[in-house]
Formats: structure tokens, sequence, C-alpha cells
């Protein structure tokens, strides 16, 4: 069985990711000369996220100018300096961010380790039976148990449906991974099953996260 304590104890060593910032298009770069290594970076704000993150660079091409901003709060840890003032084709790294977790993502973590995921066999929509999905809609994904061979899924793709049965141990619906119209890729998680024994054990998990994380 997975030690989640010591997980949650792993993830707390090492709190972040670092991500890539790379140009959408090719183009001559020009940086923030305000953002040094160590920088705090704010992602979009706003009710609506209508205000742009940190400005992180401005990429020109043909005269028109395009802003490069943060997506997400986070620090800035280094600076391709030396592409300053440089044409450069798109894709190219010109800085990287550390993004420090948020209680979700926590708790994404360590669900995604600890449940068993059902992962889409193809790129396509996926969408519960008629049946699941009412039971979900009216008393939520934990009230579905499931069992190896259930026709759980239909799948929609090319103007064609398939069902899909779903495959792995009993228990029960704890996660839900997609949304209605949203296409997925072959492979990405579909729903993470917990056994009944467990449920109390991630919730316990779950809310320890909640008490000892620190605020966003």
């Amino acid at each position: 069985m997975l030690d989640i304590s010591a997980l949650l104890e792993e993830v707390k060593a090492s709190p972040y990711v670092e991500s890539s910032v790379k140009t959408p298009h090719s183009g001559v770069v020009s940086f923030n000369d305000d953002l040094k290594p160590g920088a705090a970076l704010f992602g979009p704000q706003g009710l609506y996220k209508e205000k742009p993150g940190t400005l992180l660079a401005n990429l020109e091409r043909e005269r028109v100018s395009k802003s490069i901003n943060a997506l997400e709060k986070g620090e800035l840890v280094a600076v391709n300096t030396e592409l300053a003032g440089r044409f450069v084709q798109a894709g190219t790294e010109i800085m990287r961010v550390r993004h420090f977790l948020s209680r979700k993502e926590v708790l994404d973590i360590i669900l995604k380790e600890a449940l068993h995921l059902f992962r889409a066999p193809e790129k396509a929509k996926y969408y519960f039976v008629p049946a699941v999905d009412l039971k979900v809609k009216n008393t939520g994904p934990k009230s579905v148990s499931v069992h190896d061979g259930m026709d759980l899924f239909i799948i929609s793709r090319m103007k064609r449906e398939t069902p899909l049965r779903y495959s792995g141990p009993d228990g029960v619906i704890y996660a839900v991974y997609f949304s209605v119209h949203q296409n997925l890729d072959a492979g990405e998680p579909l729903i993470g099953i917990c056994p009944p024994s467990q449920v109390n054990q991630i919730e316990e998990v779950a809310m320890r996260v909640q008490t000892e994380w620190p605020d966003e």
C-alpha cells in the first residue's frame, strides 16, 4: 500500500516545479529589465483574469510587438540575457520560472499517486453513460461504485460514439479529470478510483494538506 504520509513529506521537501518560458513565434526578444533572478512573479489577476500576469519579455516581428507574460504565480529563476536584441525562432527558451505548488496542486499530485487512474484509450471526447452521469450530477462522483467490465463511458470521436467499459479494481470514483466537450489525449486520466476501505485515509490526507500546506 502506498505510504501517503511519506509522499506528502516528499512534496513538502520540494514544494515547487520549474518550467521553461519559450517564445510562441519567431521575432526579436527584449526583456523586462526590472526583473532579475529571484524576482516574484504574478499570474493573471482580476475577477475574470482580465489583468495579464507579470510582463516577462516582448517579442517583435514585422514591427508588431507581442508581450510574454507570466501565466502563474512564482519566482524568476534564470534569464537568457544573451538573447536580448536577437532574432530567435519559435520555441526558443528565454527564461526559467519556479512555481510553488498550491494546496490544490499538492492534493492532485497525491491523489494521482494513491488512486487507480483509468485513462483515455484514444484522443477523443468522453462522457459518462446517462445513468452514471445523472448520479454524478445529483449526488457526486463518490456515490458511484465501479467494477471491472462495467459500462461507464461513451467515447465521442469523428461523429462516432462507442461505449467504453471500465477495467481495473473495484471501488468508488474519488476524482474526475475530464469535463464535457473536452478533448483528451490518449493516456490522460479520466477518473481516479479508490477502494472503499481507503476512502477515510484519503480524506484524512486531504484534511492534512488543507491544514499543513501554506496559504496560496
